[in-house]
């Protein structure tokens, strides 16, 4: 072990930090990634493109004023959700029926007040209709998108025949010719009055959707940077979506969440109903309190990862839903062949395999890359039950697929499982101090060739006795300057134990800041503006600054207030120092590398009061701060008081 080495300074004792040159372990590959569940609307309505909420009536009652959530009947139209005799498709059981009344004049017809976000770029609009009757009406719709007032930024004819009495689909295109002064605004569908008078007529399936990234249909979104027209319709920014995430450079992404894979077994999340024309997948009641459309579906999921250059770890759903409830083991045969399913479906040959031809029917030929297997999540409020479950699902995967690891989500060895994992998901909410005391966690670890992803972790609220209690009484609505040094002081033990550490990835990733379900989250966002948290700086530093190989050094203080990980990039010829301050005072540090290093360097800094957050009202609050940093064998670093610090040198 090196030795620490503290002499006095002017001000205050300073840190002296000696760097082996001999690498002890590769840095994984996946090391930073980021974890998806549906909740604060951060799928649909997040970064799933689609613009309209309630679209397709799905999971809801019909005849029944909430079954007409976001609609609303434009001047003397009347609107009903109704089981419709003749549905667009068994998954989709509910149209809206609308009538236009004897004697109506002007516009007459519905809107929807929608998501969050549409820029002044082009918008594909879509529906069906049929007449329950047929009808010599010979007209046209007109869809717009405008403001509360009745502005029109965009709008669009489409021809309607009475005589359709079977489902068709239409579809227009919409180019804004204006941007909106205001965040309030709708998406309408509307008739001639006169014209239409006593018409009545039944919808379904409707979308508008903006251009999304990589183009993909029915993709996500795009534009958090740039004005949208949005259907709320608030001034939406849904590139900067996209271009967060990205720009945090994540290796992986863990999906389809956490504990949204189900509340009951009844309501889980099905890969099959996620697939496929959306008229064909029935949605469901998601786990935060919503419906959840599964247009963000299976494969959409893997055009993520592959388009934002991530690698999935997937998770399959293992028998246990959050009503507490277990199936037993021989009910599991089922659902275990559908994990197989699942799997087969995005790594399987569709030349032998029917899932996999139905992958490359939807486009795809060619198998994603796939390597770890999540079997449930967060076993350890079942792990009794996991003793089968994990047996059962285990065993069968790793037959059907010997190549994949498959991850295990109990506690460590609690209990002990057969066949033994070789790879654990660990999750920790709790404070920033909690974080900073536990820098050391992973160096306790027995090397047994098990290895290790902390799946979730945030530090979530100032108070250790009511982590999960509300804002009133430590919950922290948005990550601060504390609670992200907190967490980088853990993170410093990830890399100085990558030898079992394969994963991190911060949890929740998005929040609506108009519907959320749990604080604080990563990123935040709202009709116009997407707002990274001190905490996403934090992780995006990390991950830009990871390096191919851990440098031992100079240990720091247990349970101290000053952390460090020095890694190299083979790759860049590059040194990383992150540097940890966790003190209401600024941290001298004196670094000794074993090689030479060119004198021209930079240092990227996150530092700010420890209270402070990045959020609507304060959304720059925090920044990173790159400046020029003048480096030598020996050198001398000042860490500011509550900072996260990141020195990159390049060998000479």
């Amino acid at each position: 072990m090196l030795t620490l080495f503290v002499f006095a300074s002017f001000a205050t004792a300073t840190s002296v930090v000696t760097v082996s040159g001999t690498a002890s372990h590769a840095i994984p590959p996946l090391l930073y990634g980021q974890m998806l569940e549906d909740i604060n609307h951060s799928g649909d309505g997040g970064i799933y493109a689609e613009l309209l909420q309630n679209r397709a009536f799905q999971q809801v009652t019909p005849n029944t004023p909430a079954a007409l959530y976001a609609w609303s009947p434009i001047n003397s139209a009347d609107i009903n959700v109704i089981a419709d005799p003749s549905p667009v498709s068994t998954a989709l059981p509910n149209s809206l029926q609308v009538t236009i009344p004897q004697g109506a004049s002007g516009q007459v017809g519905f809107g929807n007040a929608g998501y969050y976000g549409s820029s002044s770029l082009d918008f594909n609009a879509s529906f069906y209709y049929r007449f329950p009757t047929a009808s010599t009406f010979d007209g046209t719709a007109t869809v717009s998108l405008q403001s509360q007032t009745g502005e029109v930024y965009i709008s669009a004819s489409i021809p309607i025949s009475g005589s359709q009495t079977t489902w068709k689909q239409v579809a227009a295109s919409l180019t804004p010719t204006s941007s909106p002064t205001s965040t309030a605004n709708n998406f309408t569908l509307t008739f001639d009055g006169t014209s239409a008078a006593g018409q009545t007529i039944n919808f379904a399936m409707f979308s508008l959707f903006p251009p999304t990234f990589n183009n993909r249909e029915n993709g996500l979104r795009i534009d958090l940077a740039t004005v949208r027209i949005h259907v709320s319709f608030r001034v939406a920014s849904l590139l900067l979506i996209h271009q967060t995430l990205y720009e945090m450079k994540p290796s992986y992404f863990r999906l389809p969440g956490g504990n949204n894979l189900g509340q009951t077994s009844e309501t889980r999340w099905v890969w099959d109903a996620t697939v496929g024309p959306l008229v064909d997948r029935p949605g469901r009641t998601g786990d935060w309190g919503y419906i959840n459309t599964d247009g963000l579906g299976l494969l959409e999921y893997m055009y993520l990862c592959e388009d934002m250059e991530m690698e999935p770890i997937m998770a399959v759903w293992a028998g246990y839903s959050l009503d507490g409830k277990s199936l037993p083991e021989d009910a599991l045969g089922p659902y275990i062949q559908a994990a197989i399913n699942q799997i087969n479906f995005v790594i399987g040959d569709p030349a032998t395999n029917e899932y996999a031809a139905l992958r490359a029917s939807l486009g795809h030929p060619k198998a994603f890359k796939l390597t770890y297997i999540e079997i449930g999540n967060e076993d350890f409020f079942a792990s009794d039950t996991y003793i089968y479950r994990w047996r059962d699902f285990a065993g069968n995967l790793t037959a059907a697929f010997p190549q994949l690891h498959f991850v295990a989500t109990t506690y460590p060895f609690n209990p002990i499982l057969d066949p033994v994992p070789v790879q654990y998901d660990n999750h920790v909410y709790s404070t920033p101090d909690y974080f900073v005391e536990n820098a050391f966690y992973y160096d306790a670890y027995e090397r047994n060739g098990t290895y290790y992803m902390q799946g979730e972790y945030a530090a979530i609220s100032t108070n250790p006795n009511d982590v999960f209690g509300s804002v009133s009484d430590g919950r922290l609505m948005y990550p601060t300057v504390q609670s992200a040094v907190g967490e980088a002081a853990y993170m410093t033990g990830f890399e100085r134990n990558t030898d079992i550490v394969f994963g991190a990835s911060y949890a929740p990733l998005l929040m609506n800041v108009g519907n959320y379900q749990w604080t604080p989250n990563l990123v935040a966002f709202d009709a116009s503006t997407v707002y990274p948290s001190t905490s996403y700086y934090v992780q995006q530093l990390f991950s830009t600054h990871r390096g191919t190989e851990y440098l031992p050094s100079t240990l720091p203080i247990y349970n101290g207030t000053l952390y460090w990980s020095v890694t190299r990039d083979t790759n860049l010829s590059a040194v990383y120092i992150k540097v940890v301050n966790y003190d209401t005072a600024p941290a001298p540090v004196t670094f000794v590398l074993p090689f030479q290093v060119s004198s021209s360097g930079n240092v990227t800094v996150i530092t700010g009061d420890a209270t402070a957050s990045n959020t609507p009202t304060t959304p720059k609050a925090v920044l990173p701060k790159t400046s020029a940093m003048t480096f030598a064998q020996t050198f001398n670093y000042t860490a500011p008081a509550y900072s996260v610090s990141a020195l990159a040198a390049y060998l000479a």
